[in-house]
């Protein structure tokens, strides 16, 4: 049955809570859980479902994003027919006109052979069962089926996520924010389901009435016109746009029953594989609920951290609630606590950085942090 659709990855995410994290890279090529990026999740759901062709619609500073995909063989998409298409490494950020990326594109949908879109992003981690949702939306004869998940309003992860105003026939009558009240709410999971012609058509017609540039918006607010309805998604979601809610997903990854949910209830979450050593525990060394990836040497104690490929941890260092991406280096002695270090980081030995599970501190890409206090001949000097 899913040899009838096309997996549309739109990558116009909003990344302006994750900017320190984001600078040098996507959203949906942000590390997680040591050796995954996020994309993995959502391109994932598509292939254990059955899909095909996959259309990835980039956005800006796209070069990781590229190596991480290459030519899809991790998700057996390098196929001689469909496979996996990248559009778009244009250098103009274009996180609300997604229709104009569409319609200069648009003989990709023509040439595409799949009468059913799936259009996602990549920012909501789930392992969900679209083959199920596809079929709903084909016995429903919606023009459009929204994948939603209700949650209550006050939490943090799903803060400015659209939410579905639903009538007893599970029709959407509107849509607007979640603003954090203590409420059940329900969000929509930025999963759509419409068929091929239907998205053309909405796409014209965004251009046509020139008051919309992006997609999702134009068929939101006429939902007076289209027959939008819902498919509801039961199991463990997270929706990345923020530094607080990155760091509260990795956190959660640690628990065995969301991590065995995560990564192995409806097929398996797939990523690039890297050839690289396995991780040196040294007899000093002490691990406690951590996940350690391939090619670390670990001498020092973690405790509740992700460590991502080739981490060098020193004797005496500690390490607590923490995400460390590749290639860093933590010195002897140093302490952190609630801290994600991006990739080539260096710690020098004796500094602390201690932060807060709402406010972790976050050190950018390449940074050098330094002990402004080292010993030298039996005294301190700056």
């Amino acid at each position: 049955m899913f040899s009838n659709y096309i997996g549309i990855l739109n990558l116009n995410e909003d990344e302006s809570n994750l900017r320190s994290l984001s600078l040098n890279r996507p959203l949906a090529s942000i590390p997680i859980y040591g050796r995954y990026r996020i994309i993995d999740f959502i391109l994932s759901n598509l292939v254990n479902a059955g899909v095909k062709s996959v259309g990835i619609f980039a956005q800006t500073y796209s070069r990781s994003l590229m190596d991480h995909l290459g030519i899809g063989k991790p998700w057996d998409l390098n196929r001689r027919k469909d496979g996996l298409f990248i559009f778009n490494y244009s250098l103009n950020n274009s996180i609300i006109n997604d229709v104009i990326q569409f319609k200069e594109n648009i003989e990709y949908f023509y040439k595409n052979k799949g009468d059913y879109v799936i259009l996602a992003s990549s920012r909501m981690l789930c392992n969900i069962d679209l083959e199920k949702a596809a079929l709903y939306h084909e016995k429903s004869k919606n023009d459009v089926t929204v994948i939603y998940k209700n949650v209550k309003g006050d939490d943090e992860t799903f803060l400015n996520c659209d939410v579905l105003n639903i009538d007893e026939n599970n029709r959407v009558l509107s849509v607007g924010k979640i603003i954090g009240l203590n409420c059940n709410v329900n969000i929509s999971m930025d999963i759509l389901i419409m068929k091929k012609d239907f998205l053309i058509e909405c796409i014209y017609k965004s251009i046509e009435n020139g008051n919309y540039s992006s997609l999702k918006n134009y068929i939101y607010n006429n939902c007076n016109k289209i027959n939008i309805g819902v498919y509801e998604f039961k199991g463990y979601l997270s929706c990345i746009n923020s530094i607080r809610s990155y760091y509260k997903t990795s956190m959660d990854i640690l628990d065995t029953d969301i991590r065995e949910e995560l990564f192995f209830k409806n097929g398996k979450i797939y990523t690039k594989s890297n050839n690289s050593p396995p991780t040196k525990y040294c007899k000093e060394s002490e691990v406690k609920n951590s996940i350690i990836s391939n090619g670390c040497i670990i001498k020092g104690s973690i405790k509740n951290s992700i460590l991502s490929r080739s981490v060098k941890i020193d004797y005496d260092t500690i390490i607590e609630d923490s995400i460390i991406f590749g290639n860093c280096v933590i010195g002897k002695g140093a302490k952190l606590k609630n801290v994600i270090l991006d990739k080539n980081v260096v710690v020098e030995e004796g500094k602390n950085l201690i932060g807060d599970k709402k406010f972790p501190v976050v050190i950018e890409k390449g940074e050098v942090v330094k002990n402004l206090y080292k010993k030298a001949e039996g005294s301190y000097k700056a």
